[in-house]
């Protein structure tokens, strides 16, 4: 389960949710949580599996009664088709970032040893800087992003928590 946070007593929360690929639907979902004052603290859409259905993975903070609540008001969104509560014990996730670093030629050795253990990738070096690509857990990436920072953090790009049930379940619809 996630950690509460002891002063909201609210925990991250991952939905995952499918939508017809329409245009609009996306700023239907977004005016919903800014309506209800809802924070979204990631959020990340893409085509599914299935030719018309896009695939929405929100983070939210919440107790039960607030993501109850989100859902709820998820399915009342004419597009959206299926909502799922993804309990992150019973499912796997990934965050992608891209990291621009200051990295003069007398340093890249050492930027190049952590990118390495990070099981990481160089995708561009210029005179003063690396490009780095990293795909993992959230956990694993704030441990890179620490271990660049004193090297000077030029950019950064997140993409957000992206989920999957594990195993042979699905969050899918089936058509």
């Amino acid at each position: 389960m996630s950690t509460v946070n002891p002063k909201t007593g609210y925990s991250r929360r991952t939905l995952v949710g499918l939508m017809e690929d329409k245009p609009g639907v996306l700023s239907h979902v977004s005016n919903l949580f800014r309506r209800r004052n809802y924070n979204i603290e990631s959020l990340s859409v893409g085509h599914s599996e299935t030719p018309g259905i896009s695939r929405m993975t929100v983070v939210v903070n919440g107790d039960d009664a607030v993501v109850e609540q989100v859902i709820k008001q998820l399915y009342k969104l004419v597009n959206i088709l299926k909502v799922s509560d993804i309990d992150d014990s019973s499912s796997v996730t990934r965050e992608l970032a891209l990291i621009k670093v200051y990295a003069p030629a007398a340093v890249r050795a050492e930027i190049k040893q952590l990118v390495d253990i990070f099981r990481a990738n160089i995708i561009d070096v210029a005179l003063e800087s690396l490009t780095i690509e990293i795909t993992g857990t959230e956990d694993k990436i704030d441990s890179l992003i620490a271990m660049l920072r004193p090297y000077g953090i030029k950019e950064l790009a997140r993409t957000g928590r992206v989920a999957m049930v594990r195993g042979s379940t699905t969050t899918g619809v089936t058509k």
